[in-house]
Formats: structure tokens, sequence, C-alpha cells
């Protein structure tokens, strides 16, 4: 859930509505060497697409070495979506584009040259910025999908319908790609409702593709089930094949997967999904799949089968590992009763099905990994919909047989393997070259859900999501789940059902969350970090069922104050308050699925959920909830800034170096993320606040590790170590923060002869202070500072500032760059795993890591192992971490260094 690398694309996607806030027309952008677009366009049986040049022009800066073009004559059809038209659902996956625009930035162009970073790696992905939307319908339903895809015009190539004529047809020309029987049965449907071509897929070759794409790119895509506790499991890329893909649909395959485009069908049974279907229509009535599976919950098996212990008198036949409750024979117990179909419970059959069914498929699956010696095990297709008691019989199954020597796992979006398959047989696709740390998975209203009716209405603008939100079901004052309701009897355009009375949006809480694919290859793996492989950003886990109530009533009890901050920020105006309450209702829906399954939205950490809200606050226009406030702490601070500076300049080395430190913990205090610091807020201004903490700066520290940083920054006796080359400086809040804190010490590294690279936010978070902010606030420092003026202007930070600054400017002032990088999100906390490509350049010649702030050095990367020397400063300000991380008190410091590993 990491944020966007540039300013412009703070235009959050908001999922099932038409690129709103983006108004793309057919003058998209494309890269500059006019190759067709991968992944963008439609392949044709007789020609590959052509671009028309005619008319180009460059777009935005000329002295960009690799400029965006506007191509304002292109109309050759841009393929957006795949399917998997199976017999029971229908799975569709599209590609909305989001044009990477270029930003006429004096000060960021002279940062890139210094640190190298060119856009001519970008040009191998032109999916850069897009977006993958995975939705489903009931193949009953398919006019639903068909109205869908006419809605979002997809099939003209995914614009914003507003901008098409209602009657405007696509090319005759015009291909979509699809899989599954469906391909073939509803061709012509196609053909006449949307005037396109259906272009059929193999279906093996599909799944096996989609697979291979998640497992390769998906962080927390596989999980193994037992018992109902979910674990996601990283699975080495490098070290993935081979494997044995297990797809249930009505049918079973099973696959060995040696590589890409490498695979055989080395078994399957014709007992699967629609054996289980079949048989249960007939034996409970049941209308609908997922109607059958909710009954099994319900059921008690043994009312049916025959267990071990029937036969053995109640105990277990322990000689050969068979417990009193397991099967001996499905169905076995019918045979000695007198009883007729109708004496059974429909919930006890339907479990006692999908127990015989599920077990055999288990097991045949391990004896065919057994035959290839195959330790992997992936199990996919619809039968499964997330449901908890068919993966735990499945893992059950696999463990039993195999001694527990090899185990089941599961997929997060493993009802569209097939749907992505197809969406990757289009010509350069573009998503072969994409890594982890590439795709970020984002969770707006209506994103679609894993299992059952599970995509929201074609949204047409933010005015409709929020009265899409308006209407979410209520129970007294707490919102159960994020469930739209339909107009009176009808299901909604797009297949939502009324939901029930009680609001409740499905009963099986195991059913995993699939979110949209944001694409964005300009994210890299933050170079210094020691092990990549085993780094894990978050500290708190959430797995914890104490630990993540303990984290929602936080979060809940500041949303209140965070609405009315954001409300404030665009004015109070009606609108903003109308948006600020569909907010409120989203992230509480949000947290309330968290609630009902921590696992929903894959592995969750303290860092997620704090991401989400911020998101969340985006998806509905809210881009800065803090800007007066932070404006105002800037001004505040920067008006004392020259007397601190006078201060710490009449100090001794040693003790300049230790008030510096004692600064930036005093100052890191200011947090309105923090409720304790909230409630300082209301009692004493800024300055105020700022000098009673640093009086109770008294060392020793909770942790304390400064005389090992004064070591190697000073070193001892006559014995002078060499500076920093680099150090990179990750800041955290606006104000006294970063006014007072970190650019005094910034400037103590500079006199001192080591580059300083100040890195912040890409986007706004709480009163975090932003890249895009960062110049200016160096500017006005710079007025009374001449060493802070002249490394500003050699890392070009006052390319744009006023030439009217107030001091002398000397001529030894020392010409190392002070420069400002984006980290590549909009979030409190950080995730190195994907960082800006900027940051990646800086961190190559950095020799030094600062960690500012509970949210980067705390919540994350408090146990984070870097190749160069790092040094972590903050002030805890919540009693709960305080206790568990450092076990110490609220508003104690934290002075972590640790040299390079």
């Amino acid at each position: 859930m990491a944020s966007p690398t540039t300013k412009d694309q703070s235009h959050i996607e908001i999922d099932d509505i038409n690129e709103e806030s983006q108004q793309i027309t057919e003058k998209d952008i494309v890269e500059k060497d006019m190759a067709p677009l991968p992944g963008s366009s439609i392949h044709r049986s007789s020609s590959r697409p052509q671009l028309d040049v005619s008319g180009a022009a460059i777009q935005g800066n000329f002295e960009e070495k690799d400029p965006a073009i506007l191509l304002p004559n292109q109309t050759d059809d841009i393929s957006h979506l795949a399917l998997d038209i199976g017999g029971s659902l229908i799975k569709l996956i599209y590609f909305s584009r989001h044009a990477d625009r270029q930003v006429d930035d004096g000060r960021k162009r002279k940062v890139k040259e210094r640190l190298g970073v060119t856009n001519g790696s970008r040009r191998s992905y032109p999916i850069l910025g897009g977006r993958l939307h995975f939705v489903k319908f009931e193949t009953s339903k398919i006019n639903e999908c068909l109205d869908f895809i006419h809605s979002k015009q997809l099939h003209c190539g995914g614009m914003d319908p507003r901008c098409w004529p209602s009657d405007a047809p696509p090319s005759e020309n015009a291909v979509i790609k699809a899989t599954g029987g469906g391909a073939y049965k509803f061709a012509d449907l196609f053909k006449e409702r949307l005037g396109v071509s259906i272009e059929k897929e193999d279906e093996m070759n599909c799944l096996v593709s989609g697979a291979n794409f998640l497992l390769k790119a998906i962080r927390h895509e596989a999980f193994t089930h037992m018992e109902g506790h979910k674990e996601f499991v990283q699975i080495d890329q490098n070290d993935l094949f081979p494997y044995l893909l297990v797809n249930i649909g009505s049918g079973v395959s099973m696959i060995k997967v040696d590589g890409d485009g490498q695979f055989q069908r080395v078994s399957g049974t014709n007992v699967g999904g629609g054996t289980y279907w079949g048989l249960g229509r007939l034996l409970t009535k049941c209308k609908s799949f997922d109607e059958l599976l909710e009954l099994s919950q319900r059921g008690d098996n043994s009312t049916i089968d025959m267990l071990v212990g029937d036969i053995y008198g109640g105990m277990d036949y322990s000689k050969i590992g068979l417990s009193a409750s397991t099967i001996a024979s499905s169905f076995g117990k019918t045979i000695s009763e007198n009883k007729d179909l109708e004496d059974y419970k429909p919930e006890d059959i339907s479990l006692s099905l999908l127990r015989m069914i599920s077990y055999n498929i288990g097991q045949i699956a391990y004896l065919n990994a057994l035959r290839f010696g195959l330790k992997r095990i992936f199990f996919g297709g619809f039968f499964i919909r997330g449901h908890a008691y068919t993966m735990d019989t499945i893992s059950f199954a696999v463990q039993f047989w195999s001694k527990g020597d090899a185990q089941a796992m599961f997929l997060r979006h493993e009802g569209f393997l097939g749907a992505l398959g197809a969406f990757m047989s289009y010509e350069k696709h573009g998503l072969d070259d994409l890594m982890v740390h590439h795709l970020v998975e984002r969770f707006p209203m209506g994103a679609p859900y894993i299992g059952g009716n599970v995509h929201g209405p074609p949204l047409g603008d933010l005015n409709e999501k929020i009265s899409w939100m308006e209407k979410f079901v209520r129970k007294g004052t707490e919102i159960t789940a994020p469930v739209p309701m339909a107009p009176p009897a009808t299901t909604g355009l797009g297949g939502f059902e009324v939901p029930s009375s009680k609001g409740v949006l499905r009963s099986d809480a195991s059913k995993l969350n699939v979110g949209v694919l944001h694409l964005v290859p300009s994210l890299e793996v933050f170079p210094l970090l020691a092990d990549p492989k085993t780094y894990e950003p978050n500290t708190i886990d959430l797995s914890d069922h104490g630990e993540l109530e303990y984290w929602f009533t936080v979060l809940s009890e500041h949303l209140s104050d965070l609405v009315d901050k954001a409300v404030a920020s665009e004015g109070g105006t009606d609108d903003a308050k109308r948006r600020g309450d569909a907010f409120a209702r989203a992230f509480s829906a949000h947290l309330a699925r968290l609630m009902e399954e921590p696992a929903a939205y894959g592995k969750l950490g303290l860092a997620n959920l704090l991401e989400l809200r911020e998101e969340c606050l985006r998806e509905f226009h809210f881009f800065d909830a803090y800007r007066t406030i932070k404006q105002r702490e800037n001004e505040a601070s920067l008006a004392v800034l020259p007397d601190l500076l006078m201060e710490l300049d009449s100090l001794t080395e040693d003790m300049r170096l230790l008030t510096l430190i004692e600064g930036v913990l005093a100052a890191n205090i200011f947090d309105w993320g923090s409720r304790a610091c909230v409630d300082l807020y209301h009692k004493g201004t800024i300055i105020e606040i700022y000098r009673m903490s640093r009086k109770k700066m008294q060392r020793p520290w909770r942790v304390d590790d400064f005389d090992a940083f004064k070591g190697r920054m000073l070193g001892s006796g006559d014995r002078k170590p060499q500076p920093h080359k680099r150090a990179l400086l990750f800041v955290d809040n606006s104000g006294a923060d970063i006014v007072l804190g970190m650019l005094p010490l910034a400037r103590e590294l500079l006199r001192r002869g080591t580059e300083v690279v100040l890195v912040a936010n890409s986007l706004p978070a709480l009163n975090d202070v932003t890249a895009m902010e960062l110049p200016d606030i160096v500017a006005e420092a710079a007025k009374h500072c001449d060493i802070l003026r002249g490394a500003a202007e050699a890392g070009g930070l006052l390319v744009d500032a006023m030439s009217n600054i107030q001091d002398g400017y000397k001529e030894n002032t020392p010409s190392v760059p002070l420069m400002v990088v984006e980290n590549g999100c909009g979030s409190p906390c950080i995730d190195l795993r994907q960082v800006s490509s900027e940051l990646a350049a800086a961190a190559k010649d950095a020799d030094l890591v600062i960690l500012e702030g509970m949210g980067r050095s705390l919540h994350t990367n408090y146990n984070a192992k870097f190749k160069c020397d790092a040094l972590k400063l903050a002030m805890v300000k919540n009693q709960r971490l305080a206790a568990k991380l450092v076990k110490g008190n609220i508003y104690d410091c934290v002075c972590r260094y640790e040299p390079a590993s």
C-alpha cells in the first residue's frame, strides 16, 4: 500500500469511477520512442497496431532527457480488458492508464542531474502509472457484465464515457482476449452488444501465466490456511519452480509448472466444484453455489459421515494415526439409519459433501506432488472462493498424507488466474518486466471482493461514490460493512444484491479482498538495506487480536478530529463536509472489515493501517488535511530559528552535537497523529511546548547510543574520524520538528563537509513535511544562515528562491550540497522495499542514514539493518508502544545508533 512518487500522482484513482479525476481522452500520453503501448495495444490478426504520429508534440519540459510525447490524432484501439468466462463466473481484468505528466521544476531537475537520475529506464514501461482492476460477475448475468464494459467504454479503450458519443462504435477490428468455455459460447453476443470480436486463448496456458505473474510480482499473494489461521508466505521468485498448480473448477486439473511457458497437465479428477454444486443442488435445493457454501458453515458432518470413533467406540485409532473425528466413510452413517433425505439437515449434507470432495482433491494433489518430488502445491479455482472450511479441509488432507512434509498454499487472486493470463497474452503487455516492488495494492471503496457478488456499480464520478457511501447500512452508530444499497427490487447494475436487513456483507469472514493493483515501475528497493529478502518494515505485528483492537481504537478515536481538520482544509464548505462524512464512513468500514478478518487485505501491520487511512482521505479528495496548520507552525518556527542557530554556534563541538540531538528529540513531540500531542496543542503555543520538551531532555534516554554516535562523529583525543560522505535524513513533521530539529542537524553535517539529502514524503500525510514543501522552508531558513544558503545553492534548492536574502554570502561557504528528494510514499511510515528512484540514486553514495520520528524509526524500521551507519531518533508518544518496544513510558526518547552491518 505505498504511495505514488510524483506530485501529479496525488490524483488517486477511485475504483469503479471512470478515471474521474484524470479526464483522460484520446490524447493520452505515450513514450517518446512511439512504440506501441505494451499491455495497451489490441492484437489484431492481420497486423500490429500502428501509431498516428501526425501532429505529435512534446508535452511539458523540453529540457527533460526523455520528455513525453502527445499524439493528438492517435485513434488506434487500446486494449484495456481481458476475460475468463467460466460456466459459473465471469472474471474480468481491466487496465486503466494514468499519464505520467511532467512537472517543470527546476530545483528537482537539478537534483536529478546531480544524482544521475534519468527517465531512460522508464521507456520500457509504457504501463507506468497504470492500474489493474479485478471484477467478477455471475455468468448467468452476462448482460450485466456487458453493461459494465459499455459503461466504462472498455471495449473502446477505457476512456471516460462522458468523452464519447453514446453511439460511438469501436473499430471493426477491435479484439478482446478471453479464455474459458464462455469465450466460444458468448462470442456472438459480444459482437452483437459491443461490436468486438473475441480472440480465444488457451485456458491452461492462461492459468499458468496468471499464476506465475502473481507468485513473482505480489508480495503477499500466497498463504497457508490451517484451522482458520492464515499465514502469508513470501515466495522467492528465484526459487519458485517447479510447483504443482491445482485448479479446481467444475472438474480438477493438476498442472506441473517448470517455468514461464513450461508446464504439463499431469493429472486431474472429474470430482470437483461441479460435483459439489450438482449434488448439493439435488440434495439440498440450494439455488446458488454461494448459498450451498454458506449452508456448510452451520453444518455438522458427524450426523452423516461415519467417523473413526463410530467404528472404535469413540476411541482414536492411534496405531495408524487416526483420531476419533477422522472421516472413515463419507455419508457412511446413512447406510445404517432408517432415514429419508428430508430427515437430514441440508447444512449437514452440504458440509459432508464439501469435506468429501475437498479431502479427495487434497489427497490426489499430494500424491501427484510426491510423484514428481514437488514441495509447493498451490490451489486455485472458483471452488475455493476464500472459503475457510474448504481451505482447511484441503490443507488437512495435504498435511495428513504428507506427514507434514508438504503444505497446501492458496492465492489471494485465485479466481483471476485465467483472466490475468489472457490479459498477458496481448503482444507486449509490459507485465513481464515488473518486479514485486513495482506493484502497490490499494483498497478503495467499491473494490471487488473474492467470492459472491464482488464488484461495485460503475460509478460515474466522486459525487456518485459519496451518494453510494451515504447508503451504507448502519447498525446503531456502527458501520458494519461496505455494502451498497441498490434500488428496491433490483440487484443494481453490476450484480450487487440488496443486502439483508442486518447489513452483513457476507457470512464467510475468511474471504479475502482484492484491491486495485497500481503499477509503478519507478519504485525501487532501497539499496542500503543489509538484506532486502529478510527485511520487514512493520515493528508492530497486528496478528495479535489484542494489539489489533488497541490500534483500531486509537484510530477510531482520532477519526473525528481528523475529519474536522480535513473539512477545515477545504474551507469548511458543504461539499467538504459531505466528503468528510463519506471518508469517515469509508474508513470506519475498512476498520470493521479488518477487525472481522485482519488478513482480508493481505499481511497487516500498523504501517498498512496508517497508509490505508491516508489513501482513504485522498480517495475523497482531501489531499492535504493539515495544510493550514503546517504553514502556521513553519512560520512560528522559522521566526525563532536565528536565535537557536546563534545559541548553537556559541557551544563547544561536544556540547553542540548533544544539543542538536536533544533538539531533534524535543522537536519530534509535534505530531498531529498522536493523541497525547494533540492534547498538548490545546495547552500552549508551539514554542512553549518546544521549550518544555527541551527541558525534559535528561540523559540517559530510554535507548541511548549517543556516546557511540558521538565517537563516530568526533572521535576521541587527537584521532579525528573522516566525515561521512553523504547523509540521508528521513524527516518527519513540519514546524518545529523540521525547522528547529532536523535542519540544524543537517547544518552541522554540512559544516563538517558531509553532503546532506533531506528525504521527505512524496504526498502529504498528517502534518508530515513533503518534498514539495521543503525547498521553500530551506530558502526561508537560508536567509539567516550562510552555511545553509551555500549548501542549498549547491544542491539546486535556491533556483527559484528570492534573491534578496539579507545576510551576506561568505566566500568560504562550504560547497557540499544540501538536496531534497521525495521518498516515494504518502504515509507516516515507510516501507524501504518501495522507494522513489531518486532516493535510490541518492543512497548509492550515502554512508549515513538518519531515520527520525515514530512512523519511520519505531512503527517501521526499528529493527531494520543497513549497509551503512544508521541513527534512529524519536520521541515515543504512545504509552503502549513505549511499553512494548522500549519497555518505557510515554515521552521517552530513542537514540539508537548502529554502525554499518
